[in-house]
């Protein structure tokens, strides 16, 4: 990966949809070297995806947890039938796995209060293998979706 390659992926983290004549301007290429090259970053999987950002409150699921979750037991069998089961949750947005305490770290985002109860106790708390759950509310959301580049110089 190159300093051109960089380039495209900075500003198509900041645009995914950007077109690609402008993209090629903003790079310094032409259209065509431009979009063969990101055809070449979509298939070798460096692009992993386009995605919309999408306003939490404003479709419904403002009121965000995050669970720090631990398990019984930290063998394949356990691991592989709670992350089959938090995948399948549509209230998790994300699940991390983690290195020493907790095992993972889930990210929550539903309607309130009192729909988050009713998760955490009919479905998280029934989760295969799970033993401990602290949440924590989220106050504010101070920087979300990260970038993984900088601007290019």
């Amino acid at each position: 990966m190159d300093r051109i390659d960089r380039a495209i992926l900075y500003h198509l983290q900041e645009d995914g949809r950007l077109p690609n004549v402008e993209l090629a301007q903003r790079v310094r290429l032409s259209p065509s070297p431009c979009l063969r090259r990101v055809k070449a970053l979509e298939a070798s999987g460096v692009i992993a995806g386009y995605h919309a950002e999408i306003d939490p409150a404003a479709v419904g699921r403002g009121f965000q947890v995050i669970v720090h979750a631990g398990l019984s037991q930290n063998n394949r069998p356990t691991v592989e039938a709670f992350e089959a089961a938090v995948i399948a949750l549509d209230e998790v947005v994300e699940c991390l796995r983690m290195f020493g305490e907790p095992d993972y770290l889930i990210r929550v985002a539903v309607g309130g209060q009192d729909e988050y109860e009713a998760f955490l106790i009919n479905k998280l708390g029934a989760l295969p293998g799970i033993t401990r759950m602290t949440s924590q509310i989220t106050m504010k959301t101070v920087k979300a979706g990260g970038r993984l580049l900088s601007e290019p110089r």
